[in-house]
């Protein structure tokens, strides 16, 4: 501590002891965020220390440092930070009620983990959300996440072409079609998109639906406790996908061939849409089998496809025929199923460029990190 005619340098001038003291409670909290998913990235205004301050108390943010990105009893919680267990259990439920970690009841039994940011207390904000926090999440993703994250790192999200744009004769794997994952759900949660609502609140975004993002088992139980969601039948959430395909949505389930949520984004507010929209080549980053592909004798040149594209992969040529960028065509079949003249169909990419989902989200999280060169902490 440097020492100034006898005076703490601190206590002379407290107003700056932030400014070099670098490993603050805040500080250490980003750095453990930082370790899951896709990250949470030092920014150089620091706004990702505002967003957790106004999520985290100094207490949360201790807590969630002895925590695991896997579930544990609160008995192991409260052991790593060396304090009592009923107080920890106390604490870790109102954590979890405010979307800071995750919380999986079975059996009588309570267990927590630690959320990435990303896909996590994130979207775990859906009713806490308000327009304070949606300007310091969007100057986040403007300084940082949108584009320094995705090509970085593997994205979470994987794109699902809408229903009808593939042929049956394509024979494709149930994990690859929404409605085949939807049927295997016993357990299905709807809540609103938060992305479209922190777009909103900060007057940005679309006019697309808000109620369109599905849950599934154990995430589906968490939202509905905490107020995010509520419960629905297979057959409504077939009529989700339905109607989420006559908004323009892609359709983006978790990068697992189980997962435990479907995303229905638009490029307008999606945060990985947004991000993939700023990369030259999105389509090397999502996992998809498929790209779309034009009978050029039968395009009108009506341009219906260039609104529903959201990568702009699609343009129209000298000729008034639409071409496709495949580079950026992430096969989501949205351009295919609204074509009146029926002139564009989703076709398998070269099987050297289909991407596998990931057996778990451990094997996700495990590949993720080691593409960040990141060690899991726990």
């Amino acid at each position: 501590m440097v020492q100034w005619k006898g005076l703490a340098f601190w206590n002379l001038l407290p107003e700056y002891k932030g400014l070099f003291m670098p490993n603050t409670i805040y500080e250490q909290l980003r750095e453990r965020l930082d370790k899951y998913s896709i990250g949470f990235i030092k920014t150089e205004s620091g706004v990702e220390l505002k967003i957790l301050k106004k999520m985290f108390s100094k207490e949360d943010a201790e807590i969630y440092l002895h925590m695991a990105p896997f579930l544990q009893k609160p008995a192991t919680i409260a052991k790593n930070a060396g304090k009592d267990p009923e107080d920890i259990a106390v604490r870790l439920e109102s954590m979890a009620s405010r979307g800071l970690i995750f919380r999986l009841r079975k059996n009588g039994k309570v267990m927590f983990a630690a959320s990435p940011f990303i896909v996590g207390s994130y979207e775990f904000q859906l009713t806490r959300m308000d327009k304070e926090l949606a300007e310091l999440i969007e100057q986040y993703f403007t300084e940082g996440f949108l584009e320094k994250t995705i090509g970085e790192t593997v994205a979470p999200l994987r794109t699902i072409p809408v229903h009808q744009s593939v042929e049956t004769k394509l024979n494709i794997a149930p994990y690859r079609d929404a409605r085949e994952i939807i049927k295997t759900k016993t357990k299905i949660g709807l809540a609103d998109c938060i992305c479209r609502s922190q777009q909103k609140l900060i007057d940005k975004g679309c006019d697309k639906p808000l109620d369109v993002c599905l849950v599934f088992g154990s995430h589906a139980d968490y939202y509905v406790d905490n107020g995010m969601a509520k419960y629905i039948d297979q057959e409504t959430a077939l009529e989700v996908l339905n109607r989420s395909e006559k908004a323009g949505l892609v359709v983006q389930p978790a990068s697992t061939v189980n997962p435990g949520g479907m995303c229905n984004c638009c490029g307008d507010c999606c945060g990985i849409l947004r991000a993939l929209n700023l990369m030259d080549k999105p389509a090397e980053l999502v996992f998809n089998d498929y790209w779309a592909r034009v009978d050029v004798e039968e395009c009108t040149g009506c341009e219906d496809c260039m609104d529903r594209c959201q990568m702009s992969a699609i343009q129209m040529d000298e000729d008034d025929i639409a071409t496709i960028n495949l580079n950026r065509c992430i096969g989501c079949g949205l351009c295919v199923t609204t074509c009146p003249a029926e002139a564009i169909a989703l076709e398998l990419k070269p099987e050297s460029l289909r991407k596998q989902p990931f057996e778990s989200n451990m094997d996700l999280m495990m590949t993720t990190a080691e593409k960040r060169g990141i060690e899991i902490t726990r």
